[in-house]
């Protein structure tokens, strides 16, 4: 790591505190705008309606015309595709230079037209990196050594993330155990200063309580430990399985080089346009379907198996467009799908853990009342261990997880189902997601 100056003392946390206000501020709007484009596509089946034309034909050409200008801007600045997650981990490990202040608006505008026009990414990707630009920038105007503005670079990038999901010790175990994979008291500090702030600022713009409030269910009893062992071990096979296509995806455009890369961009949004068309739940980074299956509305299980089959294909399409944006949130709404699923298919035998499942149509839960409490259950853990499986940082995906939902009774379900998803996938050989595209980033460049 190239980030272990002394020089700078108290300086390296005024700079991380007034930068993390920005980044705060970027990342609130950032997500206020997202709100706005979202409730925009919502609306689109309504004007078809009045234009007279086909409700399908509005989400394609917004999706493709989306996907092709976001792609677009992306090339003009070559760092700003995908996540940039990887990004900040190549620059904490020195392989790479911070970027440019560039990035920023790169990154703002790309992934605001990728997102707000329905492809299956997460806002996390880009604003870990606007927060990991700002970070930067403001050490280099304060004149701090190259390595407390690396610090500084991976330090606000935690902040992003946790302006993202308003999880602010996430943000810090983010930083922690994905980016730099070492805890020391200097990182974690200005992690902490500057994530503080970030959060601090950003609920000027966005609302601070958690994204998805679960009524809070009882623990399951220890006796159904082995079940929720076995859950993650099959949650991590699922995670091997994305993890590979997601990579796959992006190995297989980049074989199809006779399609220019903005016209294959607008081909892939055209298709998650017609998702979106379909169904709105199909396409999008997924919060709505995540706090619908959190909040109690349960399909039945042949639509949670069409939802997950077609959510899990879309988001490596998505990411294989070449727009900005991130794997963090699909991947969460795959794992409550994957979650409530198997709750679906299970609950018959578990009868401890299979009260409040769902059949018939969709249910809603009773205003006041607690929701289907095994399906949350599944649900919860499935996000967390889904992530756990694909990023391969468990304790930062279950943090991420109780902070967004406020299930913290389900602490010793959540640790047993993450420990055996991660194991189970670094068994099978499978990089994490993340040291493979900055590995391939690496090549590429």
């Amino acid at each position: 790591m190239a980030g272990t100056s002394r020089g700078g003392g108290a300086a390296v946390h005024l700079v991380a505190a007034v930068a993390g206000c920005l980044v705060g501020l970027v990342g609130g709007s950032f997500r206020w705008c997202l709100a706005r484009a979202e409730e925009l596509r919502g609306s689109l089946p309504g004007a078809a309606e009045r234009l007279g034309c086909p409700v399908w034909l509005l989400p394609v050409l917004l999706t493709a015309a989306g996907a092709a200008l976001a792609c677009a801007i992306a090339r003009r600045v070559p760092r700003s595709a995908g996540s940039g997650i990887q990004d900040v981990e190549a620059v904490w490990r020195g392989e790479r230079p911070p970027g440019s202040p560039w990035l920023l608006p790169a990154k703002y505008a790309g992934g605001l037209i990728a997102l707000g026009s329905g492809l299956v990414l997460g806002r996390e990707g880009p604003t870990v990196h606007m927060g990991a630009v700002i970070g930067a920038e403001a050490g280099r105007r304060a004149r701090m050594g190259a390595g407390d503005v690396t610090l500084l670079h991976t330090s606000l990038g935690g902040a992003g993330l946790a302006v993202a999901f308003t999880a602010p010790l996430g943000g810090v175990l983010f930083v922690c155990e994905e980016v730099t994979r070492v805890v020391r008291a200097r990182l974690v500090l200005v992690t902490l200063i500057g994530t503080a702030t970030a959060v601090g600022c950003s609920r000027l713009l966005v609302d601070g309580r958690p994204l998805f409030p679960v009524a809070a269910p009882v623990g399951p009893p220890l006796a159904l430990l082995p079940v929720f062992l076995l859950f993650g071990a099959a949650t991590g096979v699922v995670g091997v399985a994305y993890s590979r296509l997601v990579v796959g995806a992006l190995a297989v455009c980049d074989r199809v080089t006779l399609v220019p890369p903005v016209a294959r961009a607008a081909v892939i949004g055209g298709v998650v346009g017609l998702l979106l068309g379909i169904d709105p739940a199909l396409a999008g980074g997924g919060d709505p379907l995540s706090g619908r299956l959190l909040g109690g509305e349960v399909p039945v299980v042949p639509l949670l198996a069409g939802y997950l089959v077609v959510r899990f294909v879309a988001g490596p399409l998505s990411y294989a467009s070449g727009a900005p944006g991130g794997l963090f949130a699909p991947l969460l709404a795959l794992g409550a799908l994957w979650g409530a699923l198997v709750h679906g298919l299970a609950a018959p035998l578990l009868p401890g853990a299979g009260a409040g499942t769902v059949s018939g149509a969709v249910v809603s839960a009773v205003p006041g009342a607690a929701p289907p409490s095994g399906a949350v259950v599944f649900a919860v853990l499935g996000m967390a261990a889904l992530f756990a499986a694909v990023v391969r940082a468990p304790v930062t995906g279950l943090v991420l997880v109780v902070e967004m939902t406020g299930a913290t009774s389900l602490l010793v379900p959540l640790l047993t189902a993450c420990f055996a998803a991660a194991l189970t996938a670094d068994r099978m050989g499978c990089a994490p997601v993340y040291d493979t595209l900055r590995l391939r980033g690496a090549r590429s460049s």
